[in-house]
């Protein structure tokens, strides 16, 4: 995958690539995504924030909505921990998030609030079995915190 398709939504007349994704440096692997609407997100609230872009990812990848960790100390924090784009999904983008923070942030048009990485999955067939196979680390069902500090 050498390209992402990108449509914007209602873009600006006066600013029409304001809301267009861009990389802060080539080598990144998140590609940054602007809030499209003016938002004050209340605590405990969820608010979707347009993103002003619907994207095509390709088949045999998924995309994932992270929120930018400068707005966790803002108060913000995504409200489904991570947004899952699959290949087939052409609406447009919306970073469902949450307030946690008593002084209600407010979210400004233009600004950068989300990352999108795209990145390749397993599509493996469900197979229901009585007996799952060994693991070959020996771990077993030794499970959370079973590894010591």
């Amino acid at each position: 995958m050498n390209s992402l398709s990108v449509k914007l939504i209602d873009p600006p007349v006066d600013m029409p690539h304001r809301y267009a994704p861009t990389r802060a440096h080539g080598l990144d692997a998140g590609i940054d995504l602007y809030a499209a609407r003016t938002r004050y997100i209340e605590l405990g609230e969820i608010t979707g924030i347009p993103l002003g872009v619907a994207v095509a990812i390709p088949e045999g990848h998924v995309g994932l909505l992270m929120l930018r960790s400068s707005l966790g100390r803002k108060g913000v924090a995504m409200a489904n921990g991570v947004g899952v784009i699959d290949s087939g999904y052409r609406g447009e983008l919306i970073a469902q998030v949450t307030g946690w923070h008593d002084d209600p942030p407010r979210i400004e048009a233009g600004d950068r609030i989300a990352q999108l990485l795209v990145v390749p999955i397993a599509l493996p067939v469900v197979e229901i079995v009585d007996v799952l196979p060994w693991s070959s680390d020996g771990r077993g069902t030794n499970g959370l915190g079973s590894t010591g500090r």
